[in-house]
């Protein structure tokens, strides 16, 4: 099973990427709650130059809601992790978890049908890019 539900763009920024995304989460209700830029972050802490790579947290209130009333430990697997990677200019490279694979490990029958509504938004939000 992937663990990922992904696309590649192509002749686009890598700000026009996750202006994008951003966005096409926006439409299926998430947010973003934290921004990762690892690029600026390995150059900060290790000095190496990387490429652009950036992972957002995206939270759906209402699911989140729903996850943590079935199961307080959830948090753990909280927000939903979007990365948007640009490893040759110009093709971008985005890639959102799926929520199915990461939720296979809690035995709860109540999470498993919130994972397939949450999983069916994050494919829409991919799809539509």
């Amino acid at each position: 099973m992937e663990y990922y539900i992904n696309k590649t763009l192509n002749d686009i920024s890598f700000e026009e990427g996750i202006k994008r995304i951003t966005e096409s989460l926006k439409n299926q209700g998430f947010g973003i709650l934290t921004e990762i830029d690892l690029k600026t972050t390995l150059k900060n802490k290790l000095d190496v130059d990387f490429y652009n790579y950036k992972i957002l947290g995206a939270c759906n209130p209402p699911f989140a809601y729903k996850a943590l009333q079935a199961e307080d430990k959830i948090g753990t697997m909280l927000p939903c992790n979007v990365i948007v990677q640009e490893k040759v200019p110009g093709k971008i490279e985005i890639s959102a978890v799926d929520p199915m694979a990461s939720m296979q490990a809690v035995e709860n029958p109540e999470l498993g049908n919130l994972a397939m509504e949450v999983k069916d938004r994050l494919q829409k939000c991919v799809d539509a890019l």
